[in-house]
C-alpha cells in the first residue's frame, strides 16, 4: 500500500537486542513521561492557594492550569516530527532540559504573568518529551516485546495522572503549591541520568524539507478547537470568541489537509487515516479519555461535596481505579496476542461503559463510596485494556521511521478527547443539575436559591445564609448532582456503547496490520 511517505537516505533506527538495556531505556522514557502527566493534573488541587499567592481572579487560576496543556498538544506534531529527522536521544534531552528548568521557574514565580510564562514553556518542552517517549519504544524495541512495553507505557500514561494528582495533593496539605513542582524536576533529573546512560538515538534522514506550513496549520487548528473545548463552556457556546476560535480551527484544519495532501513529504500523510487501525486507534483514544477526563469532573464534586471528603482523600479514592488501569494496559498484550486486538478493544469498551452504566444505577446521596467503586473498578480495567491495542494500532499504521509523528497523533487524539470530554460531559452535568435543583428551591430565601443554581459547592456555601432551610438546601444541592450525575453518566455510556458497535465493526484488522508492519 502506497503511503505518500518521503524517500529515506539512511536511516538509524537501531533494534536493542539485550533485554537488560531495554528495560533502562523503558524505565528512562516512563519516568519522562511521568513527569509530563503529572503536570497536566498537578495545580488542580492548588487553586485556592494560587488565586491567595497572586491575587488571581478566577479566570487566571484556570489560565495558569490549562495554558500548560494547551501549548503541550498544539505542538505536539509539529515536534514529534523534529524528533523524528534531529534525533529523538538529542529532542529528549533537550525537551527535559527546557521543562525541568521550566518547572523550577514556576515554583519561583513571583507573579500570575510570570507563572503563566513558565507553564507556557513547560508546555513546550513537554511536547517535545511526550511524543519522543513513545518513539524511542516503537523504533528501539523488537516487534515480540513491542506490544508490552506499549502497554507499560500506555498504563503510565492513563493512571500517571491520578498518581501524580494524589502526590501533588500530598503536597499542598504538607507544604505548599510551591513544592508541586519538586516533584517534576527530581523525575527530570532522573529521567536525563538514564537517557543518558540508556537510550540510543534513532532518526530519519530525508532528502525532503521539514513541511513547516503543515507544522504551523496544525499548530493553528489544534489551538482553535482546544480553545473552544476550554472556554465554550465558561464563555458560551455562542459567544463571539468561541465561534471565531471554532471558525479559525475549521479553516486551518481543513488547509493542513490540503496542503497534506499535495506534499511529497507531509507532516502527516492523512491518506493513512484509511486504514481501519489508524482510524478506529485514534477514534478509540478521543472517545476512551473523554469519557475518563469527563468521570474526573463529576467523581470529584460527588466526593468532595456530597460525601465531604478532603481533596487528598478524594484523590486518594481514584487510586483503586488508577492502579487497575495500570494493570490492565500492561495485561492487554497478552490478551490481544490471544485473541486479537479489535476483541481486546472491544472487550475494555464494553467494561467501561458497564462501569459508567454501574455507576450510574448505583450511586446516591446515602450510598457512599462503595456506590460507586464497583462501576470504578470496571472502568479501570476496561480503560486499561482497551488503551494499549487502541496506541499500538495508530503507531502500526507509521513506518518505524516516522513513530515520532505516529506518537504525536496518538498525543494529540489524547489531549483533544480530554478536552473533549471535560467540556461535554462537564455541561451535561451542569445542566442536569439546574434543572434538578430548580424544583427544589421554593422554600429557600432567593438569595441563598440563586446561589445554589449556579453549582453544588455554592449551594453549600450558601447554606451559610438559608437559616431555617440550610439543611433542606444542602440536601437539594446534593440530590441534584446526583440527577446531573445520572444524566452525565448516562451519555459517557452512550458514548462508549457506539464506540463498542464501531470498533466491532471497524477495529483493527489483523491481516492488515501485518502488512503495515513498521519498517
Amino acid at each position: 500500500m502506497s503511503t505518500n511517505l518521503p524517500s529515506q537516505v539512511g536511516d538509524t533506527n537501531p533494534i536493542i537486542q539485550d533485554p537488560r538495556r531495554r528495560r533502562a531505556i523503558l524505565i528512562a522514557v516512563c519516568i519522562a513521561l511521568m513527569a509530563v502527566i503529572a503536570s497536566v493534573s498537578g495545580l488542580n488541587v492548588a487553586q485556592p492557594q494560587l488565586a491567595v499567592e497572586f491575587d488571581a481572579p478566577q479566570g487566571t487560576v484556570l489560565w495558569i492550569i490549562n495554558i500548560y496543556t494547551i501549548s503541550l498538544a498544539a505542538l505536539l506534531l509539529p515536534l514529534g516530527a523534529v524528533g523524528d529527522r534531529w534525533g529523538r536521544k538529542p529532542v529528549l534531552l533537550a525537551g527535559l532540559a527546557v521543562f525541568g528548568v521550566a518547572s523550577a521557574a514556576a515554583g519561583l514565580a513571583p507573579s500570575s504573568g510570570f507563572m503563566l510564562a513558565a507553564r507556557l514553556l513547560s508546555g513546550a518542552g513537554a511536547a517535545m518529551i511526550m511524543p519522543v517517549t513513545l518513539a524511542v519504544i516503537t523504533s528501539t524495541f523488537p516487534d515480540d516485546e513491542r506490544s508490552k512495553a506499549i502497554g507499560v507505557w500506555t498504563g503510565v500514561a492513563g493512571g500517571g495522572g491520578i498518581l501524580g494528582m494524589y502526590l501533588s495533593a500530598l503536597l499542598v496539605d504538607l507544604a505548599s503549591w510551591r513544592w508541586l513542582f519538586v516533584l517534576p524536576v527530581v523525575l527530570v533529573l532522573a529521567a536525563t541520568a538514564m537517557a543518558l546512560r540508556s537510550v540510543p538515538n534513532s532518526r530519519e534522514r530525508s532528502e525532503h524539507r521539514f513541511d513547516t506550513i503543515g507544522s504551523l496549520t496544525s499548530v493553528i487548528a489544534v489551538l482553535g478547537f482546544i480553545f473552544v473545548l476550554h472556554e465554550g463552556p465558561a464563555r458560551g457556546w455562542t459567544a463571539a470568541v468561541t465561534l471565531l476560535s471554532l471558525l479559525v480551527g475549521a479553516v486551518a484544519a481543513m488547509g493542513f489537509v490540503a496542503w497534506e495532501l499535495r506534499q511529497p513529504a507531509p507532516l502527516l500523510d492523512v491518506r493513512l487515516f484509511r486504514q481501519r487501525g489508524l482510524a478506529s486507534g485514534s477514534v478509540s483514544l478521543l472517545a476512551v479519555f473523554g469519557v475518563q477526563a469527563g468521570i474526573f469532573v463529576v467523581l470529584f464534586p460527588y466526593f468532595q461535596a456530597v460525601l465531604g471528603w478532603s481533596g487528598l482523600r478524594s484523590t486518594l479514592a481514584l487510586m483503586p481505579m488508577a492502579l487497575l488501569m495500570m494493570f490492565a494496559s500492561g495485561l492487554a498484550p497478552r490478551i490481544a496476542a490471544r485473541v486479537g486486538s479489535r476483541q481486546t478493544m472491544a472487550s475494555g469498551i464494553f467494561l467501561s461503559g458497564a462501569g459508567l452504566a454501574l455507576m450510574t444505577v448505583r450511586v446516591s446521596v446515602d450510598g457512599g463510596y462503595l456506590s460507586v467503586l464497583p462501576g470504578m473498578l470496571a472502568m479501570g480495567l476496561g480503560m486499561g485494556l482497551s488503551m494499549t491495542p487502541s496506541t499500538e494500532a495508530i503507531t502500526s499504521a507509521l513506518p518505524r521511521r516516522h513513530q515520532g509523528v505516529a506518537s504525536a497523533l496518538n498525543d494529540v487524539t489524547r489531549e483533544l478527547g480530554t478536552a473533549l470530554g471535560v467540556a461535554l460531559l462537564g455541561a451535561v452535568l451542569s445542566a442536569g443539575y439546574r434543572d434538578a435543583i430548580d424544583a427544589k428551591l421554593d422554600a429557600v430565601p432567593a438569595g441563598a436559591a440563586e446561589a445554589a443554581r449556579g453549582g453544588v459547592a455554592n449551594a453549600l456555601e450558601a447554606a451559610d445564609t438559608a437559616g431555617p432551610q440550610a439543611h433542606q438546601l444542602v440536601r437539594a444541592a446534593q440530590e441534584s448532582f446526583v440527577d446531573g450525575w445520572q444524566e452525565a453518566m448516562w451519555a459517557g455510556t452512550t458514548v462508549m456503547a457506539v464506540l463498542f458497535v464501531y470498533v466491532l465493526a471497524r477495529g483493527p484488522d489483523p491481516a492488515q496490520r501485518r502488512r503495515s508492519k513498521p519498517r
